[in-house]
């Protein structure tokens, strides 16, 4: 008995794709592939081993407000290299160099914490800026202080959304606004006990 095979047209197959890219990202299915011969395909990759252009690409596509900063040239080629972008810097600092885990949102927000300057302090040399003819370590810093706390927090959902889909996201709880008195430190005069949320308090 022969198998019967479905033809697909380009648009089809490039709805099927999108299809399917949100479900993995929701559901946790293995990842896309494209394929040159049989169009959209699935690949059982761990998402553990997704390269950060990969992810950074994922993490445009759902926040388009984020800077790309992908303007710097190849040390080696003197090119612009596109891929190199400060989601694909900010993930590998995280996972490659600081060798913190891409599943949780502590471990993200700690690396926040060391880009607003309340954590460790970023060095070039310990930043992925090597291969480019100019580190752009201060520019990458200067971006991420300019987000809001709400654009800090859905950030740091999409990445454990694509490293950890069976999380739940937290951009739907309620964020305190931002202002003048909410900046200003009070010295208490007795000590108190921490509660949840007071770290973040650390994030300005």
């Amino acid at each position: 008995m022969k198998r019967k095979t479905i033809e697909l047209s380009k648009q089809q197959q490039k709805w099927l794709g999108v299809f399917l890219l949100s479900l993995s990202l929701s559901w946790g299915v293995p990842q896309l592939e494209i394929n040159s011969v049989t169009g959209w395909g699935l690949k059982a990759v761990n998402a553990q081993i997704l390269r950060p252009e990969e992810a950074a690409a994922i993490i445009y596509e759902e926040l388009p407000y984020l800077p790309q900063e992908n303007q710097y040239r190849s040390a080696e080629t003197g090119e612009i290299d596109p891929e190199h972008t400060l989601m694909s810097r900010f993930i590998r600092y995280h996972k490659d160099f600081q060798r913190r885990s891409p599943q949780y949102r502590l471990d993200w927000k700690v690396t926040l914490a060391d880009y607003l300057g309340v954590n460790r302090s970023i060095r070039e040399s310990n930043y992925p800026g090597s291969t480019l003819q100019s580190n752009p370590l201060a520019q990458d810093i200067e971006v991420i202080r300019q987000l809001s706390r709400r654009q800090r927090q859905q950030l740091v959902d999409l990445l454990v959304k694509i490293y950890n889909p069976q999380s739940q996201p937290t951009t739907n709880q309620p964020v305190p606004e931002e202002t003048e008195a909410t900046s200003e430190v009070s010295t208490p005069s007795t000590p108190s006990l921490s509660e949840p949320g007071d770290a973040q308090l650390l994030i300005p």
